[in-house]
């Protein structure tokens, strides 16, 4: 009546290897780490104490998880002792989460790149991928910090000068209400603090340190004693902790108090739709074919200022640059182009107003300067109502890279007549310009470039490449918050990701294969 069931009898076979069907993903993350040299891990372990788990057992497991929405390491060590693909995988040993956590955050950090570069070796080897496009786009992934513990450096800033004001006029106190010489005396240091903006913690304490010498003459004197409490309890600290938040603000406008990595920004998850900022940081990938070739982790909100770093990223990891580098307007640039050029890197990159310049509104406005002649031999430019605009002077912009932009400005000789002035512009005097050349002539060959038959080809392949991966690790696998804090173990993460979607791509793309040749 019944099939036969006893749990009190030993089954064979006992290898785990047969529960497992042949083509399942497990086997495709097993097989690429396999090929492996354990010398790639070597870094990782520099030996001594007891013996460690296989650095490849945990790389295998970890990358696994990552494929099937598993990314806390309690559950990672749970899926290792209750699931079969993770206990196969592991070879039946059981690490803790400790381990696990410790191996993904801390041991990994100067492995994990030479693993993805070795696996992506693996894809151009069995022709997934050629190198040939680099399809590059960023999206914010939010960090594993407080939304609300943010740190303003305009705030800072304003801040930190009050308080120098409050400094200098508190010592111009003690100064003026002293008339005894050696009180004076105690106070010929304090001009040598420069103006209030000039004022630091180190040359605060030192000045708080000469008026405690001159307590130790005069213990007496209530209106230094009170100064100096007023300033170790209060002042001093708080100019201190201002310094601190500037430094670690750099160059950014933010940051959290429980992740100081992290920089808020303005993310598309936004469920209260009030535009609220909250802590994260910018993931750059580019792709070929929706594998992922490269990946770097960037604290700017922006993309435009990420391009640069993350090429230069790439080359150092994999020894060469990309061929063709395809990104939206986002990173169109005088500085991005210029860039390109010099690396001799053929770009398919649009431009702020590439699609504006299409619509009739744009073609029909007798104010863009795009409407307008300009003659090359004289340096004048010609506005649609004929008037002539001659240079006038060249002025020069520095950016944080150190890339010098340079611009020309132009003014007409009289506007004063001209019917067409209302429509042109709304200053006052005559109608002036201001142009950089350089860039000029880098959107007109970019224009050409992205109407050829191949730019637009692959303009529009763009949208299906990185957005589709983004999709896939955000929507698809869950992920839209980091687990780990700080921009080192951020990008970890970022690496185990791409690990993971990779090897996803290639049991996909694999079983596809087959079932065309099959076919």
């Amino acid at each position: 009546m019944y099939i036969q069931y006893t749990m009190d009898q030993l089954f064979l076979p006992m290898d785990l290897e047969t529960d497992i069907p042949e083509n399942h993903l497990v086997r495709v993350v097993n097989d690429a780490i396999n090929r492996l040299s354990d010398s790639v891990f070597n870094s990782a372990y520099p030996g001594g104490g007891r013996h460690s788990y296989h650095p490849k057992m945990l790389t295998k497991i970890i990358i696994y998880a990552y494929t099937q929405r598993i990314y806390s390491s309690r559950q990672i060590a749970k899926a290792v002792r209750e699931n079969i693909m993770f206990m196969w995988l592991a070879g039946r040993q059981q690490p803790d989460f400790r381990t696990i956590n410790r191996f993904r955050s801390e041991r990994m950090k100067e492995v994990l790149e030479t693993v993805f570069t070795h696996v992506l070796a693996l894809l151009v080897q069995e022709q997934y991928v050629s190198m040939d496009h680099y399809f590059l786009d960023g999206t914010k992934l939010e960090a594993n910090a407080n939304r609300y513990t943010f740190v303003w450096k305009k705030a800072v800033v304003k801040y930190q000068a009050k308080l120098q004001e409050k400094v200098h006029t508190l010592f111009q106190t003690i100064e003026a209400a002293e008339s005894e010489e050696d009180a004076l005396h105690a106070g010929t240091d304090l001009p040598e603090l420069g103006e209030a903006s000039a004022l630091t913690a180190e040359k605060l304490e030192k000045a708080v340190e000469q008026l405690e010498e001159s307590l130790q003459e005069k213990p007496k004197n209530k209106i230094v004693k009170k100064a100096v409490r007023q300033l170790r309890k209060d002042l001093l600290p708080r100019l201190q902790k201002y310094e601190h938040q500037i430094q670690t603000a750099g160059e950014r406008n933010s940051y959290s108090k429980t992740d100081p990595d992290a920089t808020f920004m303005r993310m598309k998850e936004d469920h209260m739709r009030n535009g609220q900022l909250k802590p994260g940081y910018n993931v750059q990938i580019g792709t070929e074919n929706q594998f992922v070739l490269g990946y770097t982790v960037h604290q700017r909100p922006t993309d435009t200022k990420c391009l640069k770093p993350h090429l230069d990223h790439f080359e150092e990891t994999l020894g060469k640059r990309p061929k063709t580098v395809i990104a939206d307007a986002g990173y169109g640039s005088e500085e991005n182009y210029s860039y390109f050029e010099e690396q001799n890197i053929q770009a398919i990159v649009k431009y702020g107003t590439y699609h504006k310049e299409k619509t009739r509104a744009w073609k029909q406005a007798i104010g863009k300067v795009d409407n307008w002649s300009y003659n090359e031999s004289e340096d004048t430019w010609t506005c649609a109502a004929g008037k002539t605009l001659h240079f006038r002077y060249e002025s020069e912009t520095v950016t944080e890279s150190g890339y010098t932009i340079r611009t020309r400005h132009y003014r007409s000789e009289d506007c004063s007549t001209c019917p067409l002035k209302a429509t042109c512009t709304k200053a006052k005097g005559n109608r002036e310009i201001a142009i950089s050349l350089t860039y000029m002539r880098q959107k007109n060959e970019m224009r050409e470039r992205l109407r050829s038959e191949e730019g637009y080809t692959l303009s529009v392949q763009r949208m299906t490449e990185p957005e589709s991966v983004f999709g896939q690790i955000k929507n698809n696998r869950g992920f839209r918050r980091f687990l780990l804090r700080g921009l080192q173990k951020v990008s970890l993460e970022v690496g185990w990701l791409c690990l993971a979607h990779n090897l996803l791509k290639k049991a996909a793309m694999t079983e596809k294969r087959k079932k065309d040749k099959a076919g």
